[in-house]
């Protein structure tokens, strides 16, 4: 381990997270093959404290306005916890855990966030909490993963999920409110799964790798060509306005992601 970096071993299974880059997976190699696109604003990053776009980076909590940001014009996107440095509380061979102060960042409000690692040889957990330190307000938390889409060993990747709904795309890229059935990709879209994340990701003769979480939103991206992202988050883009999750001192957010793979070879 570095100041920077914490490096996860479990079997055949390798991750690395960079804690100087918004404490992204930079990293995840399953006997030797890197699963994840590279470079430093790729790999896989936690969205906090929200997912997805803001609606001009404007947001209300109660009788208050604030403005976040806009760092993708015209709105806020995926939250500040990427941009910033985040502390190495714990760290073991396959486990580690991190944090960072939520009044470090852009956001109006003092809180903490953390996240957890834990890998094992077929699988890895992700774990994350919003704390509120003292006024409630609301926020999101996810992943956004960049997964290769080919390993080098076979075809392009398969992307394979059942949701239950489509968030219809306005053209501004936000949530218009209505629920249509799924439509087939490409997509840069939310969906609905009520009784959880699960998406299963086949790399023909090389690998399936399962995303699931208790969580109910996913934002299936697919549309360039280097790689796929499955992002299991805790409420749709524009969330923090249309289905706002308030975290209190005695409420935090919570919210894990498994990723469970086995080889095809």
């Amino acid at each position: 381990m570095t100041n920077a970096q914490t490096t996860l071993t479990a079997g055949p299974a390798r991750a690395i997270v960079d804690t100087e880059n918004g404490c992204r997976l930079s990293s995840l190699r399953v006997d030797g093959t890197e699963l994840l696109r590279q470079g430093p604003s790729y790999g896989a990053f936690p969205m906090v404290p929200w997912c997805g776009r803001i609606d001009h980076g404007r947001f209300r909590n109660g009788a208050e306005t604030h403005q976040m940001p806009v760092n993708h014009p015209p709105h806020a996107i995926h939250g500040t916890g990427r941009d910033v440095p985040w502390r190495t509380v714990r760290a073991e061979d396959a486990f580690a855990a991190f944090t960072y102060d939520l009044a470090d960042t852009a956001w109006p409000y003092p809180g903490r966030v953390t996240q957890m690692a834990e890998l094992a040889e077929d699988s890895l957990t992700l774990t994350m909490g919003v704390e509120a330190a003292e006024d409630s307000f609301p926020a999101q938390a996810g992943w956004h993963p960049w997964f290769r889409r080919n390993l080098g060993t076979g075809g392009d990747v398969e992307i394979d999920f059942a949701p239950a709904w489509q968030e219809e795309r306005g053209d501004d890229h936000l949530p218009t409110g209505r629920r249509i059935d799924p439509k087939s990709g490409p997509w840069d879209d939310c969906f609905g799964m009520p009784d959880g994340v699960r998406v299963t990701l086949t790399w023909p003769g090389a690998l399936e790798l399962t995303v699931t979480s208790r969580a109910e939103w996913v934002v299936v991206y697919d549309e360039q060509a280097e790689a796929v992202c499955v992002e299991p988050q805790s409420g749709p883009p524009n969330g923090l306005n249309t289905l706002p999750r308030l975290v209190t001192p005695i409420d935090p957010l919570e919210i894990s992601t498994t990723w469970t793979w086995r080889t095809l070879a």
